[in-house]
């Protein structure tokens, strides 16, 4: 531009400061991906794998693993160090770069175990699902079964596992850095790993460090007191207590008394939290009991809580709506920043005059900033990366699935990395991965395509590609911002993701495998009740007889929250920071929708907690509030380890605490 910028000599002697700061050292991208490493993530990705088919295929919900990598990951590699160390061997410093590509690769492995669909959409194909559901349900037909095999399914996963990898590597610098998502889960394992290479001298650090292992404590013996209490099943504990009275209880508006969430709740933002509890107030407290009221009317009386005909299809198809309006506004809004920032890019920076505390800070973010973007994965590797995978997927998948046409597989490929956006943003915001609700979505859509030939199975394999997609480039997300947190190279998180996915390919259908000949797998009178199964084979079968099967009004309603999206957030990018600092987030809105209001709950009284907490002291609260959430994620974290070794073992809670209304 032709203006000129008058920069006062302050202010270059507080540029220079920061340049001659000294920073961390830290290792070449190579040198954070090694051996022992790799070892080790192969041990704890079966580990994890194992957890995780367990849990799937008994009460179908996952929890984040990524705190619990970290600690066992830390605490594997320090063991055999230290015992070589004793034998006289010299071994090389283990870094916290190294730690973070050891998490990075085990949560890799793991996911494909979760996304891999092992507890849902895979086994919903199997004859044991066909038979369960009656082989007189309309819709229901012997042909549409494909029973697990080892080998065909190790080869789905290695053909549509890695795509999403690639679908979202140019956006990392604009999500992480230009959007500053908190990825809270991603955010607390970071903490997690600095607290345990922390340079002890530092005050502030140390006394940091103290606090996140407090409320680390904390976390993790409520954990083990809420497990004691929690009982056989999904309906006693503290988990469903009825905070605010049996009536609200019904509508999920209750405090579970989760530690997790409440730790969220101080990493978001204010608006954020806010959103979420709008978007519980606007569909629990409003909507879905106005339309449960035309119950029989809009949709058939007495269905199934998980049935897409009834009250669940407004649920899934409105929060998609809203989702898919504020991510397709912020995909057009990012193109506009990147031509924005290409044209601002000779600009020179002018810096106000400092003090030594925002000093160190600044430091801290350039180096950040420089080690984040240092090693550049090539935008032209990762769209080449993508197109060939998907050309490959898209030859390949037709020879397992027939009756899903190549054509089907490319337009699944097209729209794939929107939709792998729109999660990744949402994960970014509340640290819910949606994966599956997108997965529902594309099922949804290409049965009806496919029709009562075979669209049953074709439904339930695009649901496969999609949720692989969507999920895998929301965990690469949120481990670049793991690994921009902790000093480490994005493309040795990159390569350790590739890594770990690829260990994941292997392992998750062979652990799988050992359950499948092990147990009655879908049995309801068994361990492994799959509870997912049918409903994953319900959708596809309902996807058959295609949208005109939606609840009346469905569509119509869907129509109007996109464009209320789309509305809101224009509103808040035109008006003044005064007002728009207090218009909410569609997305953030978008997610209690769906999962219900308790969660909304929980981060809302983390967010009280951190207004009260900055009114009274906001240094305090600066310093510490990162800390404190840090350390209710990672101790709630933890206990996923312990529990589900207590269910492995078949060990139950001994108490279940229950609530219900008094009788005379």
């Amino acid at each position: 531009m032709g203006s000129e910028v008058e920069v006062s000599e302050p202010l270059l002697s507080a540029a220079n400061k920061i340049s001659i700061v000294a920073s961390e050292r830290v290792p070449e991208w190579k040198d954070q991906i090694t051996i022992r490493g790799l070892a080790a993530s192969a041990i704890l990705g079966t580990l994890f794998c194992v957890i995780t088919q367990k849990l799937i295929l008994t009460v179908g919900i996952i929890p984040s693993l990524n705190v619990a990598a970290g600690l066992l990951g830390f605490f594997f590699v320090k063991s055999w160090t230290g015992f070589l160390s004793r034998l006289g061997f010299q071994v090389k410093p283990f870094t916290k770069q190294e730690n973070t590509v050891i998490q990075t690769c085990v949560v890799a492995c793991s996911a494909v175990a979760c996304s891999g669909g092992f507890g849902s959409y895979l086994i919903a194909m199997d004859e044991r699902t066909y038979n369960l559901i009656g082989v007189d349900y309309p819709g229901n037909r012997a042909e549409d079964v494909k029973n697990p095999g080892l080998l065909w399914m190790i080869g789905f996963l290695f053909v549509v596992s890695f795509t999403g990898l690639f679908s979202l590597v140019p956006l990392r610098k604009v999500m992480v850095m230009d959007y500053k998502l908190t990825y809270p889960s991603g955010t607390a394992t970071a903490g997690l790993i600095n607290s345990f290479h922390t340079n002890t001298g530092a005050e502030l650090a140390g006394k940091q460090v103290k606090c996140l292992g407090k409320y680390l404590s904390i976390s993790l013996l409520w954990s083990g007191v809420k497990w004691f209490f929690s009982g056989i099943g999904d309906s006693c504990g503290f988990d469903n207590f009825p905070t605010f009275g049996l009536t609200l209880f019904k509508s999920t508006f209750y405090f579970d008394f989760s530690l997790t969430y409440v730790g969220c709740g101080l990493i978001c933002s204010h608006i954020v939290n806010c959103s979420v509890l709008l978007g519980a107030i606007i569909s629990w407290g409003f909507l879905w009991p106005f339309i449960s009221s035309h119950s029989g009317d809009w949709y058939p009386a007495n269905l199934g809580s998980n049935d897409l005909k009834g009250l669940y299809g407004y649920e899934v198809f409105i929060a998609i709506s809203l989702i898919l309006g504020d991510g397709l506004y912020n995909m057009i809004k990012i193109k506009d920043m990147c031509n924005t920032a290409t044209k601002q890019s000779g600009l020179p920076v002018v810096n106000e005059v400092i003090d030594d505390d925002t000093l160190k800070i600044l430091t801290e973010q350039r180096q950040k900033d420089e080690i984040f973007l240092k090693d550049r994965i090539p935008s032209w590797f990762a769209a080449s990366g993508y197109v060939g995978l998907a050309a490959i997927s898209t030859a390949t998948l037709p020879v397992i699935y027939p009756r899903l046409k190549w054509y089907l597989v490319l337009c699944s490929y097209i729209i794939a990395p929107a939709l792998a956006f729109c999660n990744s943003y949402g994960t970014g915001l509340t640290d819910c991965n949606l994966a599956s609700t997108y997965g529902k979505i594309s099922l949804f859509i290409i049965a009806s395509l496919v029709g009562s030939n075979g669209g049953v199975l074709a439904g339930l394999a695009a649901c496969g590609v999609m949720m692989s997609i969507v999920s895998t480039a929301a965990d690469l997300m949120q481990d670049f911002k793991t690994g921009y947190l902790t000093l480490s190279s994005a493309k040795s998180m990159f390569v350790s993701q590739l890594v770990g996915t690829a260990m994941g390919c292997v392992i998750a259908p062979l652990t799988f495998w050992l359950f499948w000949t092990a147990f009655d797998i879908g049995s309801l009178d068994g361990p492994y009740k799959a509870p997912y199964a049918v409903i994953f084979r319900e959708m596809a079968i309902l996807g058959v007889e295609g949208f005109s099967e939606l609840p009346k009004h469905c569509l119509a309603l869907c129509c109007g929250f996109f464009a209320a999206a789309l509305v809101i957030n224009l509103l808040r990018d035109v008006t003044p920071k005064r007002v728009s600092q207090f218009i909410p987030i569609p997305m953030a809105m978008a997610v209690p929708f769906y999962l219900g209001a308790y969660f909304a709950v929980d981060m809302f009284i983390g967010t009280v907690i951190l207004y009260i907490w900055e009114r009274i002291n906001r240094k305090h609260a600066e310093d510490y509030a990162g800390a404190v959430a840090s350390g209710l994620i990672c101790g709630d974290g933890i206990w996923t380890l312990p529990s589900a070794i207590l269910s492995i073992f078949r060990i139950n809670p001994p108490i279940c605490m229950y609530f219900g209304p008094s009788t005379s």
